[in-house]
């Protein structure tokens, strides 16, 4: 009956300062180039996109084929140590991802942190079990490999 919450949590030492790294995240364009090309994910909002808490962001992607569009805003912002997205519109119940910088000195530990509930009761379970929580962690993967690249290029 009730929806359960599932939790992600990824952390990431950059090479980099925090301020960096933080305004790499803070350019919402970015988002096109950390997510596979699979879901062929596309920012709608048109123009420069000027994040404070209170933005929002339309997108438009994939999922197994599926067209999704989804809408975020930024319920938090706090730069250079840490901003929330979470879902207006779009696939989850809830969709709730806090983004965190912390310096290292010269190089930066970035934690994100997504609570998230799927629709549907027991098909929303299952469909976690088999689809969505597998799908998640190769979308951070992916990301975690792009950030690596961007960085540590700039880096050496």
């Amino acid at each position: 009956m009730g929806s359960h919450t599932y939790q992600l949590i990824r952390e990431q030492v950059i090479p980099c300062s925090v301020e960096e790294v933080f305004d790499f995240f803070a350019d919402a364009r970015n988002l096109e180039m950390l997510t596979p090309p699979l879901l062929n994910f596309e920012i709608l909002t048109p123009g420069r996109i000027s994040m404070h808490a209170g933005t929002i962001i339309q997108y438009a992607l994939k999922v197994h084929q599926i067209p999704v569009h989804w809408t975020t805003a930024i319920s938090e912002w706090n730069p250079p140590h840490e901003f929330v997205d979470v879902q207006l519109r779009g696939p989850y119940i809830l969709w709730h991802h806090r983004h965190q910088f912390q310096s290292l000195g010269n190089e930066t530990r970035m934690i994100d942190e997504v609570h998230y509930r799927l629709p549907l009761g027991c098909i929303g379970r299952a469909v976690h079990w088999l689809f969505v929580e597998r799908d998640l962690r190769q979308i951070f993967d992916y990301r975690a490999r792009i950030v690596e690249q961007q960085f540590c290029a700039s880096a050496s």
